[in-house]
């Protein structure tokens, strides 16, 4: 598999803290959190797309990459970690 270089993501590596973290209920759904609050929740065909996108995952900061993108964090440049 090539290595995808992304520029201008992640500039400041905010991603390297590990700031998301998910979890998965008996019900299908997922919980995505930052650092520990809940941000996102996660239903049906949506919560199953994301989990196949975190199982193709290359490692831990495309993972965080992912969670970051659904939640709409790190959009605008201007978040602290």
């Amino acid at each position: 598999m090539s290595e995808k270089k992304q520029t201008g993501v992640d500039k400041h590596n905010q991603l390297d803290k590990l700031p998301f973290s998910c979890s998965r209920t008996k019900n299908g759904s997922v919980f995505i959190n930052y650092f520990h609050k809940q941000v996102k929740i996660l239903k049906e065909k949506e919560a199953e797309q994301f989990l196949k996108k975190m199982e193709a995952a290359a490692d831990e900061k495309e993972q965080q990459l992912i969670m970051a993108k659904i939640t709409g964090n790190f959009k605008r440049g201007n978040e602290k970690g």
